[in-house]
């Protein structure tokens, strides 16, 4: 639904902080599913840990806010709003088992509540068919001037 080039027309962040690849499904205000290729090449591989890579939980963290963001972009869209800057409030996560090179991160997102420029959503990251994390995000958007 959406690819690389999209995400970074909405996304403010870029290598190596953009952590989502692709938006595979996307229904405006209700549930977004994005993914991240984890690869060897990864910046924070060579520090986390050598010897045995696992991918940092702020990281996953983040690729479940960029997730949220897109999801909350298509709702300012609906209400006429541009030019966003994006301030994760708070997460609530509990991680399951470790990410390593060679996994496929399907990141799905659900709001639980959204009025106006606040959100609150629940995200799950799978691999395959186990959970990876999961928690709740809280953030605000705030109209650049």
């Amino acid at each position: 639904m959406y690819d690389i080039l999209q995400i970074q027309e909405i996304l403010p962040q870029r290598f190596p902080f953009l952590l989502i690849d692709r938006v595979i499904e996307l229904e405006p205000g209700k549930k977004v599913v994005a993914v991240k290729n984890v690869t060897i090449n990864e910046q924070f591989f060579s520090g986390h840990f050598p010897g045995k890579p696992v991918m940092p939980g702020v990281l996953i963290i983040e690729a479940m806010a960029q997730s949220s963001i897109m999801l909350f972009c298509e709702k300012a869209k609906e209400l006429h709003h541009t030019k966003y800057t994006y301030y994760l409030g708070s997460a609530k996560v509990r991680f399951r088992r470790p990410v390593t090179p060679g996994d496929q991160l399907k990141i799905t997102v659900i709001p639980r509540k959204m009025i106006s420029a606040l959100a609150i959503v629940e995200a799950k990251v799978e691999v395959g068919d186990n959970l990876v994390a999961e928690g709740e995000l809280s953030f605000a958007a705030k109209a650049e001037s």
